[in-house]
């Protein structure tokens, strides 16, 4: 047995969605092959019988649990799943020091470890495990789905490719060798600031107050992290951010290299108003260019809906659970 680290949990209801009376919620733990200890809730069809197909939800990059993967991992299990919906290491309830920090690796590795347990638990059907991954986590469940060949189902839901934004700045403004260099020197500098100070200086989640000149989808993230709609004290959009020096490694590892070699099932869903919508499109070029597998992979564009209104809905309901149930009843 795997030794885990001793997580204290929170046991309350302390979620940003209400909790439904159609599913039994409980906390779980697994560890990684890093010997990092995951914090989970766990959501099960009430009086489902049988081994059921489960589904792994993570994301977005610097939220938690308790916000929006909770809200899809409790609603796929009111449709008939066992679900879970994991903090990834070094955030939320989940494990690993020092905090606030992200990887390429060890974040697919979280998703590959939710699969371990999936695959292990006894109301579960091994051959019928998928996974779900929101925004920044949309991008590591394609990665995943390109690693993990028990992976029978992915879901990449308003997406972001956290490798290409580090790297290039969004929408591609800062894709030069010199922007680059610039960046990296910046953090070169900035990781003997924390050694000399003796911690990491967090780079500052969404900003608030809010200018009045804030980018659209600045404004679009408050409306969710900074408001009664989606704060949570864990959550690191919500508070203080990542750590400056927290992406690194990001700049320098593309995380979608093979995603034309996944032969398994993947939707890439994005609302077409979305200021992230080219990370899903180009991501899906890239994942069917050359594929011979192509057949099971599907681009859904929401209409009208922007970024965060893939998080919870949104004022219109933007998430079609009815066609995720489909796809996820469809391939496992």
């Amino acid at each position: 047995m795997i030794n885990k680290e001793e997580l204290t949990l929170v046991q309350e209801w302390d979620k940003t969605f209400a909790k439904s009376d159609k599913v039994d919620h409980s906390k779980v733990t697994f560890v990684n092959r890093y010997g990092i200890t995951l914090a989970a809730d766990m959501y099960a069809p009430k009086d489902a019988e049988g081994k059921l197909p489960a589904i792994a939800v993570s994301g977005p990059s610097g939220a938690v649990k308790e916000q929006c993967s909770g809200l899809y991992a409790q609603t796929m299990a009111e449709r008939g799943f066992l679900t879970i919906a994991f903090d990834p290491s070094f955030t939320g309830e989940s494990g690993g020091q020092p905090r606030y920090m992200a990887s390429p690796d060890i974040n697919t590795e979280d998703f590959m470890a939710a699969v371990d347990f999936l695959s292990l638990n006894d109301r579960v059907d091994p051959e019928r495990i998928g996974i779900i991954g929101i925004c920044g986590w949309g991008g590591m469940a394609i990665n995943t789905a390109a690693l993990d060949t028990r992976i029978k189902a992915t879901v990449a839901s308003t997406m972001y490719d956290m490798t290409r934004v580090n790297a290039n700045g969004y929408f591609d403004s800062e894709d030069s060798e010199e922007q680059r260099y610039a960046h990296r020197a910046a953090l070169c500098a900035q990781r003997l600031a924390d050694l000399k100070a003796g911690e990491y200086a967090l780079g500052g989640g969404v900003i608030d107050p809010l200018p009045d000149d804030a980018p659209y989808f600045v404004k679009d993230y408050h409306s969710y992290y900074k408001t009664d709609r989606g704060y949570h004290a864990r959550s690191l959009n919500s508070n203080g951010g990542w750590n400056v020096i927290g992406c690194e490694s990001f700049m320098n590892q593309p995380i979608l290299k093979y995603s034309n070699e996944i032969r398994s099932a993947v939707m890439v869903m994005h609302g077409d108003k979305a200021h992230s919508f080219y990370f899903g499109k180009d991501a899906f070029d890239n994942m069917v260019n050359g594929n011979k597998y192509a057949d099971n992979k599907e681009l859904l564009v929401i209409e009208g809906a922007t970024h965060t209104d893939l998080y919870d809905g949104g004022d219109n309901n933007a998430i079609p659970f009815d066609r995720l149930q489909a796809f996820f009843e469809k391939y496992l």
